[in-house]
């Protein structure tokens, strides 16, 4: 027999790069974790769970996804790190086996107007490729199809030297795409004349009605006083030139009242000094005004579109690039099929595959024209996937944050497939999630807990989903939870008329919502739900809306300054000490002057990436140190707001500390869910859920009678949602309507009333397909909502 045929009886030695198959961490001690030890498989899709709070984000954000990213970072130059964030080492002793972390989070992609979910991913780009290819007529490169690429002529000579010749070139054209009525945005603003002054009035009278400019003030001063014109007459028998001079005069040098100013017209002076500035850092009543005096309108040349002329003239068969952009998604998909031409075949292919990446991912209800700031925190996650299906990268770790927020149990289905298709590709996929449908897909669980804040931070149980059904965990007991239908339910005290709606894809949708009870409003992703409950109750008197925008807030900014619990904190420390309140605020005359109540120094090191290191002055408790002299039921000020809201509303319900004002503050918070949250934990910390749970108990002190929600089951473990329940029964029960947009089917069972839409997303949406109790609903099992709820509820 030759050696080369000669079987070998030893295995072959694994290799030793084959190893490395775990991420190990050990010891880690962030935020609430409290030395934490895991072993996750890689290539394996493994799901984090816990009640909120437990230290999933901690772990898994903060931790894992952040040391991979400071060490990619580390290898860059001094140079390009000087222009990153800075990331400080996680507190962890160990740290083996990562890889590369993509993370695909719930923040809200950016708001620009020019921002949309075309230009968001890469289907846009490939749209105006195509067009420039087979458009007729043709007008010009890609970039005469971007609505953000302006069109630029120039003349003049320039001069290009290419060895001993010299050419001259006269003029320089760039052909744009964008409009130039409105400069891409598709909308024009206006400025409604009669919110900045009564014209029955003169000037000395108070004509003007804009913030700032009183009687008597240098800003009415410079009108008044200009001698352009007349003080005392009123404002609609101005001449055209008193008019014109008023309103729209340039900006000119001249002595008014005796000094040298600059005097000009009214509309100009106000767009520089308040219409250009960010609304949402203004003072509320300066808010409130710009919101009154702008109007927006569609912009007449473009018609919305944000294309100039030839850019809507140039046509592939009968269709536009604005008409491409303004389809549904799969509807676009159907008609690239149709063009066929060989020289841009595997352009083609491409923007195929893109569109149907949306379908598949349940976003093909989307156009591409539509503005990316008007997604929600879910839909902008999936439209981030997008980038990553068709990627050619393997082995890398995928870190999502919840998913499944804003899916319909129908869309959840298709999640799954996603996130185990991003597996089988070779890849390690994490998943922070509650939902019990995601859990069941999982490879490995790790599940955190076993409360929340301090009671958190360790991990209950590590290995197979089966091994925690049976490990007697929180989450374990409640993975197979089934809320039952209602056997009575509230029998409504009056009617909310909706008639005609016709927002976004509503089809004139006539309906009645019943006050007085626990309304859901529910249908697939895409059906219209939003639409009809922003879009058709007017969110005013009476009416108080909670939805899961952002909080507005630095790192200052914490749960006691946004819901107003600091101001009767800091009183009673004030009262109690015979001092002034404001020493008590690290905005304010208590801040520590090293480092003005910040608690951390940021030290910039030029070149290099810049550092954050607790202040040695206050070790990061933001106050000076004579404001922590004075005390409070034997607690000084830094110590309270390091308390939970669980401690404080024990604090300063009884006892020397004793606070009506902060205690029911604090009850509010407690109800809804947010007992583990530290009074000073800055608000960029929070979770969508946390912070939409934050705003419900700040929104709970008003004297609304109708209650509505968006998805306030957001982020929330299995077992609170029980808890969330008994809250909405309270409101209800206290008197209040409780409109509800929900997936979750404890809430739907839990539901005196269901409006069902559908029966699809998008242009297959926008009609109610049922109307009526959770019990009809499942025994009708008409509708997909209908059918997820009734195998929901048979367990």
């Amino acid at each position: 027999m030759s050696i080369a045929t000669r079987p070998d009886p030893r295995p072959p030695v694994p290799h030793l790069a084959d190893s490395h198959d775990l991420i190990r961490v050990h010891g880690a001690r962030e935020n609430n974790l409290k030395d934490v030890s895991i072993e996750t498989p890689k290539r394996r899709l493994t799901v984090f769970t816990g009640v909120s709070g437990s230290g999933k984000s901690s772990l898994v954000f903060n931790t894992i996804a952040a040391e991979s990213q400071r060490l990619i970072n580390e290898t860059y130059s001094a140079f390009v790190q000087g222009f990153m964030p800075t990331l400080a080492r996680p507190e962890v002793d160990v740290l083996d086996g990562l890889t590369t972390v993509i993370t695909v989070d719930q923040q809200r992609m950016g708001a620009d107007p020019r921002s949309t979910v075309g230009t968001a991913t890469d289907a846009n780009a490939m749209l105006r490729i195509l067009f420039s290819r087979l458009g007729r007529p043709h007008i010009g490169p890609p970039s005469a199809y971007a609505f953000n690429v302006p069109s630029v002529r120039a003349s003049g000579a320039i001069t290009v030297e290419r060895g001993a010749k010299k050419t001259v070139k006269a003029t320089f054209n760039r052909t744009g795409g964008m409009c130039p009525r409105c400069e891409g945005r598709g909308a024009v603003s206006d400025i409604d004349l009669t919110q900045l002054y009564d014209d029955s009035k003169s000037l000395n009278e108070g004509a003007l009605t804009i913030p700032g400019y009183t009687a008597g003030g240098w800003n009415h001063r410079l009108y008044s006083e200009s001698g352009l014109v007349a003080p005392d007459k009123p404002i609609s028998k101005y001449t055209k030139k008193e008019r014109h001079d008023f309103l729209y005069h340039e900006a000119t040098r001249m002595k008014i009242a005796g000094i040298n100013m600059t005097y000009e017209g009214l509309i100009p002076r106000i767009q520089k000094s308040i219409l250009s500035k960010d609304t949402e850092a203004m003072q509320p009543h300066i808010r409130a005004f710009v919101e009154r005096a702008v109007t927006f309108a569609t912009c007449p040349e473009c018609e919305g579109t944000r294309l100039g002329e030839g850019a809507r003239s140039s046509k592939i068969g009968q269709v536009s690039i604005a008409d491409a952009c303004a389809m549904e998604i799969r509807d676009l998909a159907e008609w690239i099929r149709t063009v066929e031409e060989p020289s841009v075949a595997p352009l083609l292919a491409a923007l195929r595959q893109t569109l149907d990446s949306f379908v598949e991912i349940g976003l093909g209800y989307l156009s591409l024209d539509r503005p990316s700031g008007t997604l929600s925190g879910g839909e902008a996650q999936r439209v981030k996937m997008i980038r990553h299906l068709g990627s050619s990268l393997t082995d890398v770790t995928y870190v999502f944050d919840e998913p499944t927020s804003g899916l319909h149990p129908h869309d959840i289905q298709r999640m799954n497939s996603l996130l185990l298709r991003l597996r089988d590709k070779g890849n390690t996929v994490l998943v922070v999630e509650h939902k019990p449908e995601v859990i069941a897909i999982a490879d490995h669980v790790v599940d955190l807990g076993p409360g929340a804040g301090t009671a958190g931070g360790t991990v209950c149980f590590e290995g197979t989903v089966e091994g925690l059904r049976s490990g007697g965990t929180i989450t374990g007991r409640h993975l197979d939870d089934r809320a039952a239908l209602k056997e009575t339910v509230r029998t409504p005290t009056g009617t909310l008329r909706i008639r005609g709606a016709t927002a976004h894809n509503l089809r004139d949708v006539d309906v009645d919502i019943p006050l007085g009870v626990l309304c859901v409003v529910t249908g697939v992703a895409g059906s219209g739900k939003s639409s009809l409950v922003h879009g058709s109750i007017p969110a005013g008197e009476g009416v108080v809306s909670v939805d899961q925008s952002a909080i507005r807030g630095s790192r200052r900014s914490n749960p006691a300054t946004y819901t107003g619990l600091l101001d009767p904190i800091r009183k009673a420390f004030a009262k109690a000490n015979g001092v002034k309140p404001a020493l008590f605020s690290a905005n304010s005359e208590g801040a520590c002057p090293a480092c003005n109540g910040a608690g951390v120094i940021y030290t910039d090191l030029a070149m290099m990436a810049g550092v954050a290191t607790t202040c040695e002055d206050c070790e990061g408790k933001r106050f000076d140190a004579s404001v922590l002299d004075h005390l409070l039921g034997g607690r000084d000020i830094s110590e309270v707001l390091a308390m939970s809201v669980a401690e404080a509303e024990e604090f300063f319900g009884a006892g020397e500390a004793r606070t009506p004002a902060a205690h029911r503050v604090l009850t509010r918070l407690a109800d809804v869910g947010l007992g583990y949250l530290r009074l000073g934990q800055p608000l960029t910390t929070l979770s969508g859920g946390e912070r939409q749970r934050l705003k419900l108990a700040t929104h709970m002190a008003e004297k609304g009678g109708v209650y509505v929600l968006d998805e306030p089951t957001s982020g929330l473990h299995l077992a609170d949602v029980e808890q969330l329940l008994g809250l909405l029964d309270r409101l209800v029960d206290s008197g209040k309507s409780v409109i509800v947009v929900e997936h979750h089917q404890a809430v739907m069972a839990h539901a005196d009333w269901i409006i069902d839409l559908g029966p699809g997303a998008g242009h297959d949406g926008g009609r109610v397909v049922f109307e009526g109790t959770p019990a009809d609903l499942v025994a009708a099992r008409a509708t997909l909502t209908g059918e997820h709820l009734a195998a929901y509820v048979a367990g």
